[in-house]
């Protein structure tokens, strides 16, 4: 799967996002090693403790379906102009089924992307294994 169409596919799941409150909508789209797609939208509750993210929506519903997966490739996007970057939280779940080498789509509302390295992202991860 390119870049290009993850990318997609993270940006058609910011359509589902339940964002009332800071009516930021974001979309992620996770490519396994086992070559499966998943997708997930942030859902933002009262409690604002409570919200998840898209990112992690999407590697939840990934490990409730293969259980423990490794992520190739995750892209993330919003309507924001400037490009969107993972939260510290989503960070640290991603350290825990990524390696370093994993690959990070960061996209902006014109389509435009750019790739890194997940270890560039979030260098010396915590990791018990």
């Amino acid at each position: 799967m390119t870049e290009i169409e993850l990318a997609s596919r993270a940006r058609k799941a910011m359509d589902t996002a339940y964002a009332p409150y800071s009516k930021f909508r974001v979309g992620a789209a996770l490519l396994t090693a086992s070559g499966r797609v998943y997708t997930g939208c942030n859902i933002e509750i009262a409690s604002f403790g409570a919200t998840n993210c898209a990112e992690r929506t999407a590697i939840f519903k990934a490990v409730s379906e293969e259980g423990r997966i490794k992520i190739d490739k995750i892209a993330i996007a919003s309507d924001d102009e400037d490009y969107i970057y993972p939260c510290g939280i989503c960070r640290q779940v991603m350290a825990e089924f990524a390696d370093d080498e994993m690959e990070l789509i960061c996209t902006r509302k014109n389509g435009e992307y750019k790739k890194m390295r997940f270890g560039d992202l979030l260098p010396n991860a915590f990791r018990t294994f």
